[in-house]
């Protein structure tokens, strides 16, 4: 396959072949079910549709209830495309996390966890004002000045200035598979990976 969907689990520790001590995020991937197989003579592009997590019924539309009567499955939280997929796959069919199993790295991608409105010292790792032999006596996190005067009597766009911190989707590359739990649906990946614990992951080969 070409990835998975997963959900994060959250960060513990395991001990490798050479005993030593490797971080870990431990991501319960799937099992998803192929709930739409799109193709270049119907939808104009190649891409398989998975579906993950179980979600209450009434709590699902008219259209994606029968969506998902269609493939023969209950309703799902979260549905992801994925394309250049190498395996054959069919409506309903079911992916586990056993397809990663001859993958050594893959890509995590998810929203980082949202911090609301910050100052540039936490947002942009600003310093702040420095001595405060001028007067600035509750200014120490200020921004200072924008730099424009007469000319061109404006701010740029991009300055970096306050405003909503995190919340961004990001993608971290290459993280190793350190172990795969197929019984539990567990994924064990060196390092860390964007969000809380329980937001939902995209992990592709």
């Amino acid at each position: 396959m070409s990835g998975i969907i997963g959900k994060k689990v959250g960060m513990t520790s395991v001990f490798n072949e050479k005993g030593v001590n490797v971080p870990v995020t431990v991501i319960e991937a799937g099992p998803c079910v192929v709930t739409q197989i799109k193709t270049v003579e119907t939808d104009g592009y190649d891409a398989v549709q998975l579906a993950f997590d179980d979600k209450k019924a009434k709590n699902t539309s008219k259209p994606l209830l029968k969506h998902f009567e269609k493939a023969g499955t209950t309703p799902k939280a979260k549905v992801v495309e994925f394309k250049n997929i190498e395996q054959e796959v069919k409506l309903g069919d079911v992916i586990t996390v056993e397809s990663l199993k001859d993958v050594a790295a893959v890509h995590v991608s998810g929203v980082t966890k949202g911090k609301g409105y910050q100052g540039v010292v936490k947002r942009h790792g600003f310093g702040g004002v420095g001595d405060q032999t001028h007067g600035q006596h509750n200014r120490l996190r200020a921004p200072g000045a924008l730099g424009g005067s007469s000319y061109p009597s404006k701010v740029f766009k991009g300055m970096r200035m306050a405003g909503r911190d995190g919340g961004d989707n990001v993608k971290v590359r290459n993280l190793q598979i350190v172990k795969i739990i197929a019984e539990h649906n567990l994924l064990l990946v060196k390092g860390a990976v964007p969000g809380p614990k329980g937001s939902y992951l995209i992990i592709e080969d």
